[in-house]
C-alpha cells in the first residue's frame, strides 16, 4: 500500500481486493482505503476498477460515497473513500431496535432512493445494491451509496448488459429470466429487497442460486404470464426457462403475509417497487413523492 496511508485495521474483503481503515498522512484524516491487486501487469488496472473510478469521479451527491484519491503501485491500485462507520447489513444485525424504528426505517429508504435517483438522472445503473454496499455515519444517520464495481452508463437505446450481475438475491427478476437490454428499474427492485430486510431482519429471498431465487419469487408474486407481463415467455436464463416453473407447483404467499408491521403507505409503495414486470415498476422519482415519505421529506 502507498506510504502515504497508515493501516489501522482490515474492514473488508472481497473478490476485489481488501478494504482496510487507514490514517490519511498528509490530510490527517480516517479513510477507508480498497486496495485491488493487479493480477497481469500486462493488462494494467482491471476494467471494472477503471469504470468505478470514472463514475464515481462524475457522482457527486450527499448520499454517494466520496472517492478521495486513487494511487497505483506496480501490483496493485489503492482507491481511497470517506470512511464511514458501518455497512447497513451490520446495522440491521446490531441496531435492530432503530431499524424498526418507523422514522429511521423512512428516512434510510429515502437516502437510499434520493442517491439511487441522482445516478439513474445521470444515466448510470448501480447493478449491485444490497445492504452490504449501502454505508451508514451513525451521529449524523446519513446513508451513502457504495461499491460502483459494477455500475454502467445506459443510454438510448438500450445497451446490452451481462444477465448474471449483482448478487443473486437482490437481482430482479428480468435479469434472473436473461434479459440482456436492462436498465433503471433493476435497481429499483433491489431497493424493494433492501426495504423488506429493513423491515424483517433478514434477506426477502436468500436462495444462492438463480432458479432458487426465481422459485422464492414465484411462490409470492406468482409466475408471469404474457398477460401480466408482455413479452416474458420469450426469456429465459442460461440453463432454464419460464416453462419450467407453474404456479400450481407453488404453495403460495401473499407479501402482506411475508412483510408485517409495516403500514398502508409503506406497503404501497414495497408493493409497486417490487412489481415483476419493469415498464410497471415504479421510477425512483415517483417513489420519491410517494406519501409514504410526507413526513420526511427534510431528511438528510
Amino acid at each position: 500500500m502507498d506510504n502515504k496511508y497508515e493501516v489501522i485495521q482490515k474492514i473488508g474483503e472481497g473478490s476485489f481486493g481488501m478494504v482496510y481503515k487507514c490514517f490519511d498522512r498528509v490530510t490527517n484524516e480516517i479513510v477507508a482505503v480498497k486496495m485491488i491487486p493487479i493480477l497481469d501487469v500486462l493488462d494494467g488496472v482491471p476494467s471494472s476498477v477503471m469504470r468505478e473510478i470514472s463514475l464515481l469521479k462524475e457522482l457527486h451527491h450527499k448520499n454517494i460515497v466520496r472517492l478521495l484519491d486513487v494511487t497505483t503501485t506496480e501490483n496493485s491500485v489503492c482507491l481511497a473513500f470517506e470512511h464511514l462507520d458501518l455497512d447497513l447489513w451490520k446495522y440491521i444485525k446490531r441496531q435492530r431496535s432503530a431499524v424498526r424504528n418507523t422514522h429511521w426505517l423512512k428516512s434510510f429508504l429515502y437516502q437510499i432512493l434520493c442517491g439511487l435517483h441522482y445516478c439513474h438522472s445521470h444515466k448510470v445503473i448501480h447493478r449491485d445494491l444490497k445492504p452490504g454496499n449501502l454505508l451508514i455515519d451513525v451521529q449524523k444517520n446519513i446513508l451513502k451509496l457504495a461499491d460502483f464495481g459494477m455500475a454502467r452508463a445506459v443510454g438510448v437505446p438500450l445497451r446490452t448488459h451481462t444477465a448474471g450481475e449483482g448478487t443473486v438475491g437482490y437481482r430482479a427478476p428480468e435479469v434472473l429470466l436473461g434479459l440482456t437490454k436492462y436498465s433503471t428499474p433493476v435497481d429499483v427492485w433491489a431497493v424493494g429487497c433492501i426495504f423488506v430486510e429493513m423491515v424483517n431482519g433478514t434477506p426477502l429471498f436468500p436462495g444462492l442460486t438463480e432458479v432458487e431465487v426465481l422459485s422464492q419469487m414465484f411462490r409470492v408474486f406468482g409466475v408471469p404470464n404474457e398477460e401480466t407481463w408482455p413479452g416474458v415467455t420469450s426469456l429465459c436464463g442460461p440453463d432454464f426457462d419460464l416453462s419450467m416453473f407453474k404456479t400450481a407447483d407453488f404453495e403460495r404467499l401473499e407479501l402482506a403475509d411475508v412483510v408485517t408491521g409495516l403500514e398502508l403507505d409503506g406497503f404501497d409503495l414495497l408493493s409497486k417497487m417490487l412489481c415483476m414486470n419493469p415498464a410497471a415498476r415504479i421510477t425512483t422519482s415517483v417513489a420519491l413523492m410517494h406519501p409514504y415519505f410526507n413526513d420526511v421529506q427534510s431528511a438528510p
